[in-house]
Protein backbone atom coordinates (compact mmCIF):
# COMPACT_ATOMS: atom_id res chain seq x y z
CA UNK A 1 0.00 0.00 0.00
CA UNK A 2 0.94 3.73 -0.79
CA UNK A 3 1.71 4.93 2.61
CA UNK A 4 1.49 8.95 3.91
CA UNK A 5 5.23 9.70 5.35
CA UNK A 6 4.14 11.80 8.68
CA UNK A 7 0.87 11.71 10.41
CA UNK A 8 0.20 13.29 13.35
CA UNK A 9 -3.04 12.25 15.13
CA UNK A 10 -3.63 14.87 17.48
CA UNK A 11 -5.36 15.36 21.05
CA UNK A 12 -7.52 12.28 21.25
CA UNK A 13 -8.07 9.70 24.07
CA UNK A 14 -5.97 6.42 22.97
CA UNK A 15 -7.38 2.77 23.73
CA UNK A 16 -5.43 -0.37 22.76
CA UNK A 17 -7.28 -3.43 24.19
CA UNK A 18 -4.09 -5.71 23.83
CA UNK A 19 -1.80 -3.73 26.10
CA UNK A 20 -4.55 -2.16 28.62
CA UNK A 21 -3.67 1.41 27.41
CA UNK A 22 -6.12 4.02 27.75
CA UNK A 23 -4.75 8.02 28.04
CA UNK A 24 -5.08 11.06 26.49
CA UNK A 25 -1.85 11.09 24.00
CA UNK A 26 -0.83 12.12 20.51
CA UNK A 27 0.09 9.52 18.12
CA UNK A 28 2.73 9.80 15.18
CA UNK A 29 3.20 7.25 12.31
CA UNK A 30 5.94 7.44 9.57
CA UNK A 31 5.93 4.79 6.57
CA UNK A 32 2.93 2.86 7.34
CA UNK A 33 4.00 2.03 11.54
CA UNK A 34 3.54 3.70 14.35
CA UNK A 35 7.07 5.69 14.88
CA UNK A 36 5.57 7.28 18.93
CA UNK A 37 2.26 7.62 21.34
CA UNK A 38 2.18 10.33 23.98
CA UNK A 39 6.17 11.12 24.05
CA UNK A 40 6.25 12.41 20.43
CA UNK A 41 9.96 13.31 18.86
CA UNK A 42 10.85 17.11 19.08
CA UNK A 43 12.10 17.38 15.42
CA UNK A 44 8.80 15.64 14.11
CA UNK A 45 7.14 17.38 11.39
CA UNK A 46 4.15 15.81 10.53
CA UNK A 47 2.95 16.13 6.66
CA UNK A 48 -0.80 15.61 7.77
CA UNK A 49 -2.13 15.93 11.12
CA UNK A 50 -5.79 14.89 12.49
CA UNK A 51 -7.26 16.47 15.06
CA UNK A 52 -8.60 14.06 17.39
CA UNK A 53 -10.01 16.01 20.18
CA UNK A 54 -13.30 14.40 22.39
CA UNK A 55 -12.02 11.68 20.01
CA UNK A 56 -10.76 7.57 20.98
CA UNK A 57 -8.07 6.28 18.71
CA UNK A 58 -8.47 2.76 18.04
CA UNK A 59 -6.58 0.08 16.36
CA UNK A 60 -8.17 -0.32 12.80
CA UNK A 61 -11.20 -2.78 13.16
CA UNK A 62 -10.93 -6.53 12.29
CA UNK A 63 -13.95 -8.44 11.15
CA UNK A 64 -13.80 -12.23 10.96
CA UNK A 65 -16.93 -12.31 8.63
CA UNK A 66 -17.65 -10.38 5.61
CA UNK A 67 -19.03 -11.41 2.27
CA UNK A 68 -17.76 -9.07 -0.37
CA UNK A 69 -19.59 -10.62 -3.64
CA UNK A 70 -16.74 -11.08 -5.36
CA UNK A 71 -15.35 -12.89 -7.63
CA UNK A 72 -18.80 -13.27 -9.24
CA UNK A 73 -19.88 -9.32 -9.37
CA UNK A 74 -17.42 -7.67 -10.70
CA UNK A 75 -19.74 -6.01 -13.04
CA UNK A 76 -21.48 -4.22 -10.16
CA UNK A 77 -18.07 -3.07 -9.06
CA UNK A 78 -19.22 -5.20 -5.70
CA UNK A 79 -15.55 -5.07 -4.04
CA UNK A 80 -14.85 -1.16 -4.36
CA UNK A 81 -18.30 -0.88 -2.55
CA UNK A 82 -17.83 -2.92 0.02
CA UNK A 83 -14.32 -2.21 1.11
CA UNK A 84 -15.73 1.46 1.06
CA UNK A 85 -18.08 0.25 3.87
CA UNK A 86 -14.90 -0.96 5.83
CA UNK A 87 -13.37 2.02 5.85
CA UNK A 88 -16.47 3.65 6.44
CA UNK A 89 -16.75 1.67 9.63
CA UNK A 90 -13.37 1.88 10.75
CA UNK A 91 -12.93 -2.01 10.02
CA UNK A 92 -9.02 -2.13 8.37
CA UNK A 93 -8.63 -6.23 8.50
CA UNK A 94 -11.63 -8.31 7.70
CA UNK A 95 -11.99 -12.30 6.93
CA UNK A 96 -14.36 -12.78 3.57
CA UNK A 97 -16.41 -15.53 3.50
CA UNK A 98 -15.64 -18.49 0.30
CA UNK A 99 -19.33 -18.99 -0.30
CA UNK A 100 -18.72 -16.43 -3.49
CA UNK A 101 -19.74 -17.41 -7.33
CA UNK A 102 -17.63 -19.09 -8.45
CA UNK A 103 -16.34 -20.55 -5.11
CA UNK A 104 -13.19 -19.62 -3.47
CA UNK A 105 -11.73 -23.17 -4.11
CA UNK A 106 -8.77 -22.71 -6.78
CA UNK A 107 -5.51 -20.74 -6.26
CA UNK A 108 -6.20 -18.39 -9.17
CA UNK A 109 -9.65 -17.16 -7.39
CA UNK A 110 -7.82 -16.15 -4.57
CA UNK A 111 -5.07 -14.77 -6.09
CA UNK A 112 -7.09 -12.56 -8.31
CA UNK A 113 -9.31 -10.94 -4.94
CA UNK A 114 -6.53 -10.37 -3.13
CA UNK A 115 -5.13 -8.34 -6.18
CA UNK A 116 -8.03 -6.87 -6.51
CA UNK A 117 -8.10 -5.61 -3.43
CA UNK A 118 -4.76 -4.34 -2.90
CA UNK A 119 -5.13 -2.55 -6.04
CA UNK A 120 -7.81 -0.45 -3.93
CA UNK A 121 -5.28 0.40 -1.07
CA UNK A 122 -8.12 0.25 1.77
CA UNK A 123 -8.78 -2.95 4.12
CA UNK A 124 -6.56 -5.95 4.12
CA UNK A 125 -8.16 -8.57 3.31
CA UNK A 126 -7.79 -12.75 4.15
CA UNK A 127 -9.50 -14.74 2.67
CA UNK A 128 -11.17 -18.18 3.57
CA UNK A 129 -10.46 -20.85 1.25
CA UNK A 130 -13.67 -23.88 0.66
CA UNK A 131 -13.11 -26.83 2.60
CA UNK A 132 -14.25 -28.93 -0.11
CA UNK A 133 -14.64 -28.17 -4.07
CA UNK A 134 -17.80 -25.85 -4.65
CA UNK A 135 -18.45 -26.54 -1.22
CA UNK A 136 -20.61 -29.53 -2.33
CA UNK A 137 -19.07 -31.30 1.19
CA UNK A 138 -17.65 -34.10 -0.89
CA UNK A 139 -14.19 -33.69 -1.93
CA UNK A 140 -11.48 -31.55 0.27
CA UNK A 141 -10.08 -28.79 -1.90
CA UNK A 142 -5.90 -28.17 -2.03
CA UNK A 143 -5.69 -26.25 0.92
CA UNK A 144 -1.49 -26.52 0.54
CA UNK A 145 -2.14 -24.37 -2.31
CA UNK A 146 -5.00 -22.23 -1.22
CA UNK A 147 -2.66 -21.42 1.79
CA UNK A 148 0.18 -20.54 -0.78
CA UNK A 149 -2.67 -18.41 -2.55
CA UNK A 150 -2.96 -16.47 0.49
CA UNK A 151 -6.33 -18.56 2.43
CA UNK A 152 -5.88 -18.33 6.50
CA UNK A 153 -8.25 -21.24 7.02
CA UNK A 154 -11.13 -23.17 5.43
CA UNK A 155 -15.00 -23.15 5.77
CA UNK A 156 -18.13 -24.02 4.21
CA UNK A 157 -19.42 -20.61 5.12
CA UNK A 158 -23.45 -21.41 5.50
CA UNK A 159 -23.14 -24.77 3.92
CA UNK A 160 -23.47 -27.73 6.12
CA UNK A 161 -21.23 -31.17 6.11
CA UNK A 162 -23.95 -33.89 6.00
CA UNK A 163 -20.88 -36.59 5.80
CA UNK A 164 -19.49 -36.79 9.52
CA UNK A 165 -16.78 -38.75 7.67
CA UNK A 166 -15.76 -35.85 5.23
CA UNK A 167 -15.63 -33.70 8.26
CA UNK A 168 -13.02 -36.06 10.20
CA UNK A 169 -10.96 -36.18 7.00
CA UNK A 170 -10.46 -32.48 6.62
CA UNK A 171 -10.08 -32.20 10.32
CA UNK A 172 -6.98 -34.79 9.50
CA UNK A 173 -5.61 -32.90 6.70
CA UNK A 174 -5.79 -29.22 8.29
CA UNK A 175 -4.08 -30.90 11.41
CA UNK A 176 -1.39 -32.24 9.22
CA UNK A 177 -0.48 -29.08 7.58
CA UNK A 178 -1.58 -26.94 10.66
CA UNK A 179 -4.46 -25.05 9.15
CA UNK A 180 -7.49 -23.91 10.82
CA UNK A 181 -11.14 -25.10 9.77
CA UNK A 182 -14.06 -22.54 10.58
CA UNK A 183 -17.26 -24.02 10.97
CA UNK A 184 -20.68 -22.37 11.62
CA UNK A 185 -22.15 -25.50 13.88
CA UNK A 186 -25.78 -26.66 12.19
CA UNK A 187 -26.69 -29.90 11.62
CA UNK A 188 -27.14 -30.78 8.01
CA UNK A 189 -30.89 -32.02 8.41
CA UNK A 190 -32.28 -29.84 11.55
CA UNK A 191 -30.56 -26.48 10.28
CA UNK A 192 -33.58 -25.97 7.27
CA UNK A 193 -35.96 -23.75 9.09
CA UNK A 194 -36.20 -20.34 8.86
CA UNK A 195 -36.74 -18.64 11.98
CA UNK A 196 -35.28 -19.97 15.73
CA UNK A 197 -38.10 -22.75 16.57
CA UNK A 198 -40.48 -21.10 19.25
CA UNK A 199 -43.98 -20.03 20.15
CA UNK A 200 -43.46 -17.11 17.88
CA UNK A 201 -41.84 -19.17 15.01
CA UNK A 202 -45.21 -21.18 15.28
CA UNK A 203 -47.93 -18.79 15.48
CA UNK A 204 -46.16 -17.30 12.19
CA UNK A 205 -45.67 -20.39 9.98
CA UNK A 206 -42.41 -20.20 9.50
CA UNK A 207 -40.39 -23.69 9.40
CA UNK A 208 -37.88 -23.46 12.93
CA UNK A 209 -34.33 -24.46 13.37
CA UNK A 210 -34.34 -25.52 17.16
CA UNK A 211 -31.13 -24.72 19.33
CA UNK A 212 -30.21 -28.54 19.06
CA UNK A 213 -29.38 -28.00 15.44
CA UNK A 214 -26.29 -26.18 17.40
CA UNK A 215 -25.81 -28.41 20.21
CA UNK A 216 -25.58 -31.74 17.82
CA UNK A 217 -23.80 -29.91 15.22
CA UNK A 218 -21.02 -28.51 18.54
CA UNK A 219 -21.19 -32.62 20.01
CA UNK A 220 -20.22 -33.89 16.94
CA UNK A 221 -17.37 -31.18 16.14
CA UNK A 222 -15.78 -31.19 19.84
CA UNK A 223 -15.81 -35.50 19.34
CA UNK A 224 -13.94 -34.99 16.25
CA UNK A 225 -11.45 -32.44 17.59
CA UNK A 226 -10.73 -34.44 20.27
CA UNK A 227 -9.64 -37.54 17.89
CA UNK A 228 -8.31 -35.26 15.74
CA UNK A 229 -6.44 -32.80 17.23
CA UNK A 230 -7.83 -29.91 15.38
CA UNK A 231 -8.17 -26.51 15.54
CA UNK A 232 -11.24 -24.99 15.10
CA UNK A 233 -12.82 -21.54 14.89
CA UNK A 234 -16.95 -21.79 15.49
CA UNK A 235 -18.40 -19.13 13.69
CA UNK A 236 -21.75 -16.98 15.04
CA UNK A 237 -22.55 -19.08 17.95
CA UNK A 238 -26.56 -18.46 18.44
CA UNK A 239 -27.70 -19.98 21.88
CA UNK A 240 -27.69 -19.73 25.25
CA UNK A 241 -26.74 -24.20 25.58
CA UNK A 242 -23.83 -23.62 22.44
CA UNK A 243 -22.24 -20.96 24.75
CA UNK A 244 -22.19 -23.61 27.42
CA UNK A 245 -20.87 -26.16 25.41
CA UNK A 246 -17.99 -23.92 24.00
CA UNK A 247 -16.77 -22.97 27.49
CA UNK A 248 -16.95 -26.45 28.54
CA UNK A 249 -14.44 -27.47 25.69
CA UNK A 250 -12.24 -24.62 26.46
CA UNK A 251 -12.00 -25.67 30.24
CA UNK A 252 -11.37 -29.00 28.65
CA UNK A 253 -8.56 -27.82 26.32
CA UNK A 254 -9.64 -27.99 22.71
CA UNK A 255 -8.33 -25.58 20.34
CA UNK A 256 -11.87 -23.73 20.14
CA UNK A 257 -12.66 -20.04 19.42
CA UNK A 258 -15.73 -18.59 18.56
CA UNK A 259 -17.49 -15.50 17.76
CA UNK A 260 -21.15 -14.15 17.31
CA UNK A 261 -22.63 -11.57 14.98
CA UNK A 262 -24.14 -8.15 16.00
CA UNK A 263 -27.32 -8.82 15.72
CA UNK A 264 -27.20 -11.88 17.57
CA UNK A 265 -25.83 -10.02 20.59
CA UNK A 266 -29.06 -7.05 20.44
CA UNK A 267 -31.84 -8.61 18.72
CA UNK A 268 -34.49 -11.62 19.26
CA UNK A 269 -36.84 -13.55 17.52
CA UNK A 270 -39.39 -10.39 18.05
CA UNK A 271 -37.47 -8.27 16.07
CA UNK A 272 -38.53 -10.21 12.94
CA UNK A 273 -41.98 -7.93 13.93
CA UNK A 274 -44.54 -8.65 10.97
CA UNK A 275 -42.31 -10.87 8.30
CA UNK A 276 -39.86 -8.34 8.29
CA UNK A 277 -36.98 -9.93 5.91
CA UNK A 278 -34.85 -7.68 7.16
CA UNK A 279 -34.18 -10.07 9.95
CA UNK A 280 -34.16 -12.85 7.95
CA UNK A 281 -30.83 -13.60 8.91
CA UNK A 282 -28.48 -16.93 9.52
CA UNK A 283 -28.47 -18.04 12.13
CA UNK A 284 -31.39 -16.72 12.99
CA UNK A 285 -32.29 -14.41 15.85
CA UNK A 286 -33.49 -16.67 19.29
CA UNK A 287 -35.19 -15.58 22.18
CA UNK A 288 -33.99 -13.60 25.05
CA UNK A 289 -32.48 -15.87 27.30
CA UNK A 290 -30.37 -17.23 24.50
CA UNK A 291 -29.29 -12.90 23.81
CA UNK A 292 -28.43 -12.67 27.59
CA UNK A 293 -26.23 -15.67 27.34
CA UNK A 294 -24.52 -14.51 24.35
CA UNK A 295 -23.80 -11.05 25.82
CA UNK A 296 -22.26 -13.18 29.30
CA UNK A 297 -20.27 -15.42 27.31
CA UNK A 298 -18.67 -12.08 25.11
CA UNK A 299 -18.14 -10.09 27.89
CA UNK A 300 -16.59 -13.11 29.98
CA UNK A 301 -14.14 -14.49 27.15
CA UNK A 302 -15.92 -18.13 26.62
CA UNK A 303 -16.58 -16.18 22.75
CA UNK A 304 -13.95 -14.20 21.48
CA UNK A 305 -14.79 -11.80 18.73
CA UNK A 306 -17.50 -9.61 17.74
CA UNK A 307 -18.27 -9.68 14.23
CA UNK A 308 -20.77 -8.01 11.57
CA UNK A 309 -21.61 -11.20 9.46
CA UNK A 310 -21.60 -8.44 6.64
CA UNK A 311 -24.02 -10.11 3.76
CA UNK A 312 -25.02 -7.13 1.20
CA UNK A 313 -28.50 -8.47 -0.42
CA UNK A 314 -30.24 -6.54 -3.05
CA UNK A 315 -33.69 -5.37 -3.19
CA UNK A 316 -35.02 -8.46 -5.68
CA UNK A 317 -33.26 -10.96 -3.52
CA UNK A 318 -34.81 -8.96 -0.05
CA UNK A 319 -38.27 -7.98 -0.93
CA UNK A 320 -39.79 -11.18 -0.87
CA UNK A 321 -42.20 -12.90 1.71
CA UNK A 322 -39.92 -14.14 4.50
CA UNK A 323 -39.58 -17.63 3.87
CA UNK A 324 -38.34 -16.54 0.43
CA UNK A 325 -36.13 -13.61 0.84
CA UNK A 326 -32.35 -14.41 0.96
CA UNK A 327 -30.97 -14.17 4.52
CA UNK A 328 -28.35 -11.46 5.75
CA UNK A 329 -28.22 -8.39 6.38
CA UNK A 330 -25.14 -4.98 6.13
CA UNK A 331 -23.14 -4.61 8.77
CA UNK A 332 -19.60 -3.40 8.25
CA UNK A 333 -20.83 0.26 8.92
CA UNK A 334 -22.43 -0.93 12.11
CA UNK A 335 -20.22 -2.17 13.95
CA UNK A 336 -18.07 -0.05 15.93
CA UNK A 337 -20.88 1.52 17.01
CA UNK A 338 -22.73 -2.01 18.18
CA UNK A 339 -19.80 -2.86 19.96
CA UNK A 340 -20.07 0.46 21.55
CA UNK A 341 -23.89 0.16 22.31
CA UNK A 342 -23.53 -3.09 24.09
CA UNK A 343 -20.63 -1.22 26.49
CA UNK A 344 -22.84 1.64 26.93
CA UNK A 345 -25.90 -0.40 27.54
CA UNK A 346 -25.07 -3.52 29.78
CA UNK A 347 -21.98 -1.86 31.56
CA UNK A 348 -18.99 -3.77 30.01
CA UNK A 349 -16.04 -2.27 30.77
CA UNK A 350 -14.78 -0.50 27.23
CA UNK A 351 -11.38 -1.92 26.99
CA UNK A 352 -14.17 -5.58 26.04
CA UNK A 353 -15.79 -3.70 24.14
CA UNK A 354 -13.17 -2.65 21.85
CA UNK A 355 -11.26 -5.85 22.03
CA UNK A 356 -13.62 -8.17 20.50
CA UNK A 357 -13.99 -6.24 17.24
CA UNK A 358 -9.85 -5.92 17.55
CA UNK A 359 -7.15 -7.65 19.15
CA UNK A 360 -9.74 -10.85 19.62
CA UNK A 361 -10.35 -10.81 16.28
CA UNK A 362 -6.59 -10.82 15.41
CA UNK A 363 -5.69 -13.63 17.98
CA UNK A 364 -8.18 -16.12 16.27
CA UNK A 365 -6.39 -15.40 13.02
CA UNK A 366 -3.13 -15.76 14.94
CA UNK A 367 -0.15 -17.52 12.90
CA UNK A 368 -2.09 -17.36 9.37
CA UNK A 369 -1.62 -13.24 9.66
CA UNK A 370 2.14 -13.99 8.52
CA UNK A 371 4.31 -10.80 9.10
CA UNK A 372 1.40 -8.85 10.61
CA UNK A 373 1.19 -11.31 13.56
CA UNK A 374 1.10 -9.73 16.76
CA UNK A 375 0.67 -6.14 14.87
CA UNK A 376 -2.89 -6.67 14.14
CA UNK A 377 -5.78 -5.06 15.90
CA UNK A 378 -3.30 -3.49 18.01
CA UNK A 379 -1.92 0.23 18.52
CA UNK A 380 1.24 0.31 19.73
CA UNK A 381 4.85 2.03 18.73
CA UNK A 382 5.93 -0.58 15.92
CA UNK A 383 2.80 -2.00 15.08
CA UNK A 384 0.88 -1.60 11.75
CA UNK A 385 -0.69 2.38 11.63
CA UNK A 386 -3.92 1.04 10.92
CA UNK A 387 -6.21 3.07 12.87
CA UNK A 388 -9.47 4.00 13.97
CA UNK A 389 -10.72 7.70 15.35
CA UNK A 390 -14.24 7.43 16.41
CA UNK A 391 -16.41 9.66 17.97
CA UNK A 392 -18.09 8.60 20.79
CA UNK A 393 -20.39 11.53 21.78
CA UNK A 394 -21.44 11.76 18.57
CA UNK A 395 -25.25 9.82 17.75
CA UNK A 396 -26.39 8.50 13.61
CA UNK A 397 -29.55 7.48 12.97
CA UNK A 398 -29.35 3.89 10.55
CA UNK A 399 -30.98 5.33 7.21
CA UNK A 400 -30.91 2.74 3.80
CA UNK A 401 -29.86 6.05 2.09
CA UNK A 402 -26.82 6.99 3.99
CA UNK A 403 -25.08 3.56 3.80
CA UNK A 404 -22.01 3.29 1.97
CA UNK A 405 -22.43 -0.84 1.40
CA UNK A 406 -24.89 -1.71 -1.93
CA UNK A 407 -26.84 -3.96 1.09
CA UNK A 408 -29.02 -1.30 2.27
CA UNK A 409 -30.77 -4.07 4.30
CA UNK A 410 -30.30 -4.13 8.12
CA UNK A 411 -32.49 -5.24 11.45
CA UNK A 412 -31.35 -2.29 12.93
CA UNK A 413 -32.42 -0.14 9.91
CA UNK A 414 -34.36 3.41 11.91
CA UNK A 415 -31.78 2.87 14.95
CA UNK A 416 -30.11 5.77 16.68
CA UNK A 417 -26.92 4.16 17.14
CA UNK A 418 -23.98 6.15 19.34
CA UNK A 419 -20.27 6.87 18.31
CA UNK A 420 -19.62 7.60 15.16
CA UNK A 421 -16.19 6.69 12.55
CA UNK A 422 -14.70 10.17 12.15
CA UNK A 423 -11.23 9.03 10.53
CA UNK A 424 -9.66 5.74 9.03
CA UNK A 425 -6.20 5.03 8.66
CA UNK A 426 -4.72 2.17 6.73
CA UNK A 427 -1.16 1.54 6.73
CA UNK A 428 -0.81 5.12 8.04
CA UNK A 429 -2.81 6.77 4.49
CA UNK A 430 -5.85 8.32 5.15
CA UNK A 431 -8.67 5.95 3.37
CA UNK A 432 -11.86 7.65 4.85
CA UNK A 433 -12.41 11.30 6.69
CA UNK A 434 -15.88 11.80 7.31
CA UNK A 435 -17.80 14.78 5.55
Amino acid sequence: MNKQTRVLIQGGRVVDPASGLDAQADVALVNGAVLAIQNIPADFQPEVIIAATGCLVLPGLVDLAVRLREPGNEHARMLESEMAAAMAGGVTSLVCQPDTDPVLDEPGLVEMLRFRAEKLQQARVYPLGALTRGLKGETLTEMVMLTDAGCVAFSQAEVMLGNTQVLQRTFQYATTFGYAVWLRPQDYFLGQGVAASGPLATRMGLSGVPVMAETIALHTIFELMRATGARVHLCRISSAAGVALVRQAKLDGLKVSCDVSVNSLHLTDADIGYFDSRARLNPPLRQQRDRDALRVGLADGTLDALVSDHTPVDENAKNLPFAESEPGATGLELLLSLAFKWHQDRAVPLLRALQVVTDGPARVLGAALGPRLGRTGRLQVGGLADVCVFDPQASWTVQADTLVSQGKHTPFSGYELPGRVRCTLVGGRVAYQAG
